[in-house]
Order: structure tokens, then sequence, then C-alpha cells
């Protein structure tokens, strides 16, 4: 008999629970599609059957007032507030009806009682602050938060509700602090504050930020430190992009917590990669004599260190052989300390790249990589990396045979994925290289929907640069030329490939590779650091072949010249604005917008 009735109850508050949405959603409707009188008769329902629910009550008294039937509301709101006191949103609904009436003295007589009447009740004191803020009543809400705050004191936070009301009034002083405030009780809110300034905080406001976040660090008290404050200024500097100060941060934390240095490497990376290589270098250096090799990030921060200091020399256009031997001494020497072998592997794949490609020495360049992809233990993805890289050494020595063969065996074991794409267009280039123009572009036409962009771009271009050179003619003479010109420039053989570009413009005059052979042209001047000569190539494409499809590669070229060989930013944010807006079905557009975007200081991250 009882589970009977246990079942009977079931079964009938299922039913009217399911009644009681299918209102809900009905009396909603008609709110909003403008069918007052029928939602103020459903929401009024609601709410007699659920007084607890006084969201019901407010939308039933909103509709009351849509349709001026004060009389009524009126005569409602006194009910409730006599039935449920404690409820001090029904004063604020009350206050509201006087606003409709245009009676603004009883209207704030009302937010006043209130206010007037918190309790030592956070959930009272949130209803209040959420009702003034549905009216936008901001300075109301904000009075009701404060004055909660101070009655029930640590035991609630109502920070983070004050912050977005100061947000919404555009007052960004207060909302800093509330919003600061706020991470004293909830630190793994770090994060998720880092992205609402990013959001919401003018650019201009970050001094100001920056500002209270000192003075909190200075006004703690010993043993009572918050590192929430210094990890928060720390990542200002980052987003301002000012690394050098973010590293001082760093550092003094790195200290000061007595940590394994893993704080300062991330600075020191994301300064490497935004191109401060001063302060990248200090990163590194310190994590390798403050830590020393006890640390698990000092191998990372020796690689950090040397790789970085590489790109700086290569970035400066009056660099020297001598600076480039000094840092081949400098790999030696570490590696000379710690052995050749998995560990250090990667590092010795940069020793490689600096012979081979600045140093002119293929010869060791290629010893390297032999004895790196043959260490056992080493993950098959970098064993795959060392051999690609090691055919291309093999192609620039002239061992074309051997060259193939390292990326066929790539491509076999990596049907899958980047690394077999690559492969894949290494051999179709090699074919290219080797005049086999129709197989090149069958493979190029293949790789245009690699999953690397990077791969299917370069695909995309060969596969229209050969069609629209090959069988114009009754020869594929010039194309082949061409091709031999383009591998005598990756073997850093520029004179020869120079004087097989002439030869390729004497020959055949009128061939549509003119604004190719200047192209290739304005690469080699740029691989011989003859700036001046690439810059004036690349403009004559852009201006007298805006058709061709050099124009928005030669315009990607010269942005990129401006903005790393020759110090002018403005003018290579310039080049690649015109490059996305002129060219926007490029293959190129998508990279110019964002280096846009980064050179006009924009977070993208």
């Amino acid at each position: 008999m009882i589970k009977r009735i246990c079942l009977t109850a079931a079964v009938l508050l299922c039913i009217l629970a399911q009644t009681v949405g299918q209102d809900s959603r009905l009396a909603n409707q008609y709110y909003r599609s403008g069918e007052y009188e029928k939602a103020a008769q459903l929401f009024k329902k609601l709410y007699e059957k659920n007084r607890r629910q006084t969201t019901y009550f407010t939308y039933y008294i909103n509709s009351l007032l849509e349709i001026e039937a004060y009389k009524e509301a009126e005569t409602s709101i006194k009910g409730a507030i006599k039935q449920q006191p404690g409820d001090l949103d029904f004063y604020v609904s009350y206050g509201n009806l006087y606003e409709k009436q245009f009676d603004q003295e009883k209207a704030d007589q009302q937010y006043r009682v209130a206010i007037s009447k918190l309790g030592n009740n956070p959930g009272q004191i949130q209803k209040l602050g959420n009702a003034f803020r549905q009216l936008a009543k901001y300075d109301l809400a904000i009075e009701a938060y404060e004055k909660g705050q101070a009655i029930v004191g640590e035991k609630y936070d109502f920070s983070t509700s004050l912050a977005a009301l100061y947000q919404q009034k555009g007052e960004y002083k207060p909302m800093i602090k509330y919003y600061l405030d706020g991470i004293d009780r909830y630190e793994q809110r770090l994060a998720s504050l880092e992205n609402t300034f990013i959001r919401v905080l003018p650019e201009e406001y970050y001094d100001e930020l920056q500002s209270q976040l000192y003075t909190r660090i200075q006004d703690q008290k010993e043993g009572e430190e918050q590192p929430l404050y210094t990890e928060l200024l720390e990542w200002t500097f980052i987003h301002r992009k000012q690394y050098d100060k973010a590293l001082r941060q760093a550092r003094a934390m790195d200290r000061k917590y007595d940590e394994n240095g893993g704080r300062v490497y991330d600075v020191a990376q994301i300064a490497a990669n935004d191109n401060d290589f001063d302060t990248a270098l200090k990163g590194y250096e310190y994590i390798t004599t403050q830590h020393g090799p006890n640390t698990s990030y000092y191998l990372e921060a020796k690689l950090g260190f040397l790789n970085t200091k590489r790109k700086q020399i290569i970035r400066k256009v009056d660099y020297t052989t001598e600076d480039l031997r000094v840092l081949e001494g400098e790999y030696v020497s570490f590696l000379n300390e710690f052995g050749k072998n998995t560990e250090t592997a990667k590092l010795i794949k940069q020793l490689a790249y600096l012979q081979a490609y600045y140093l002119d020495d293929i010869t060791g360049a290629i010893g390297l990589l032999e004895e790196v992809k043959d260490y056992a233990g080493l993950a098959d993805h970098e064993v795959a990396d060392a051999k690609l890289e090691l055919g291309d050494l093999y192609l620039i020595s002239g061992d074309i045979w051997e060259s193939t063969l390292l990326y066929s065996q790539v491509d076999k074991k990596y049907k899958e994925g980047a690394l077999g794409e690559k492969a894949r267009y290494k051999n179709a280039r090699l074919s290219y290289f080797n005049g086999d123009f129709e197989w090149a572009q069958a493979q190029f036409d293949i790789l245009k929907s690699a999953t690397t962009r990077l791969i299917s771009n370069d695909a995309i271009d060969m596969s229209v640069f050969i069609t629209d050179n090959m069988g114009l003619d009754t020869t594929d003479v010039p194309l082949k030329m061409y091709a031999d010109s383009e591998l005598l420039l990756f073997q850093s053989k520029y004179d020869e490939s120079l004087a097989r570009l002439d030869e390729i413009k004497e020959t055949f005059p009128e061939h549509s590779l003119t604004d190719d052979i200047l192209y290739l042209k304005a690469q080699i001047y740029t691989s011989r650091r003859e700036y001046d000569k690439a810059v004036a190539l690349y403009e004559t494409i852009i201006e007298k072949y805006p058709e061709e499809i050099r124009a928005d590669n030669s315009l990607f070229e010269l942005a990129e010249l401006y903005e790393q060989k020759l110090a002018n930013p403005e003018k290579a944010k310039e080049l690649y604005k015109q490059l996305y807006v002129d060219f926007s079905a490029s293959t190129l557009a998508t990279e110019a917008r964002k280096r846009f975007r980064i050179l006009r200081g924009d977070d993208i991250g």
C-alpha cells in the first residue's frame, strides 16, 4: 500500500513538473513576442504554484507594466512584500513601478528601503544586486554589494560582481581593484582573469593595473606574500611585450620560491619567439648559470640559447663568418661536455644547419646528421626529421640518388601525416629539379590537399607554375633551365644560378618566365645579403607584373625583408596589408594578415 502511494505521488510530481515546464516555456514565448496579457496570466499562475521562484513574479510584474496595469501591479507587489518580507527584490519591482509612472522620488524611496533592509544573508544580497543590475541601476547595485560585503565580511565574496558592474560603467580603476580582490580568495581564477583583462581592459589602463599590482606587492607583510600578484604583474609585462621586465619578475620569483627555472624558461621562449633576442639570451643564460645541469630545463635552455644566438647573428645585416665560427665553437664545446646522444640530438641538428647553410661545410653537416639518424632510442619522428634534413644536404652536395632514397624512406614509414607529406613534397621537388615535370606536377596536385598548410600552399604554387610555363612553346627547355637555376640556388651556387637565368633571358627573350626570373634573382640577392638589389627587383615585379603568379610572393618576400633585415616594420606592415587586401585569394593572404596584426601590436595568442 505504501509503495503504491509513493508511486502515485511520484507520478503526480512528474506530471506537475512537466506541466510547469510547459507553462514556463509558453509564458516566456508570450513575453518575447509581446503578448504581455497572456504572459502575465501564466507567470502569475507559475508564481502562485512556487513562491520561491521570484523570477516568475518579476516577469509577471514586468508584463503588467508593459500593459500599464499599474493598480494590479501595485496590489500584487504589496501582497508579495507582506508574504515574503525578506525578498528585497520586491522593493526593486515597487520602485520600478513608480518609475514607470514618472514618480522618481517614490521610486528612490523604495530602492533605499531595499538596501536598508539588507541583512547577514549572502543570497539576499546577491538577489538584490542582480535585481538592480537587471534594471541597469548599476550605482544602486554597487551600493547593495558594497554594503552587503561589509555585513558578511570574509565569509562571502562579491568582488567579481562589483568588478563586472564597474566594467559595465566603464570605470576601469575600481574594476581592476575588485578583480584583484577576487584573486585573493580564488587562486584558480588567475588564467580566467587574464583572459578577462585581454577582453575588456583598454590598453591605456594597463599602467593602472600594473600600478595597483605594485602597490599590493609592496604592502604585503613578510611571510604573507601573495605570489599571484607577482605572477599577474609578470603576465602584464608579457602582454605588453615588455619582456625584459617580465624576465626580471620571473627571476625574482624563481629565487624567492626556490624554483627550477621553469618560469624563467617560459619567458625566454616567449621573448625568443617574438625576436627579443637579448632578453631571451639573458633568460636562458640565467638557467644554465644559476641552476646548472641539475635542473630539468638545463639542456632546453642551452639549446634555446644557442638557437637564439644563431638567429640573432643571421638577422644582422653585417654579420661575419667569424661571428658564426665563434657560435660554432660554442656548439662544439657544449657537445664535448655532454656528448653526442639522444639528449643532445636537437642541438646537433642545429649545428649541422649552421655548418651547411652558413659555413659552407656540407661534409661536416652530413657527418653529424648521419650520426643522429642512427642513434638507438631516438624517437621515430626525430629520426625521420633528421633523414629529411640529410636528404636536403645530399641534394646540395649533388648526390641525388642518396637524397631521394632518404625522402622515400620517410614517405614509406609515414604514409599519413605531416612527415609523409613533407617527404613526398621534397621528392616531387627533386623530380622538378631533374626536369620530370609531368610526374612532379602530378605529385604536387595530390599534395594540394595536404593537411599541413605550408605544404599545401607550396604544392599549389608549384603546380600552377608548371602549368603556366610548360607546353606554351614546342619545347620545355626554358623551364628545364629555370629548374636548373633553382637547384643551383638551393645549392648556394649563386653566380652559376644567375648565369643560368641570364642565359634563359638571352635565348628565350619573349618567354613567359620573365617575372619568374626576376623573382629568383631577387632571392639570390637576398641570400647574398645584397638587399637593395633584391628590393628593386621585387618592386619591379609588383609594379610591372601585378597579374602574374609571382606578384603576391614578391609582396610577401619584400615585406619580410623590411621586417627582418631592413628594420622598417611600418613599411613591412604596409606591404602585408597590401597583400591580403589586393591578393585576398593568395595562399599567403592569411599569413600576411597575421604578420600585419603582430606588427600592429594585436594580441593574437
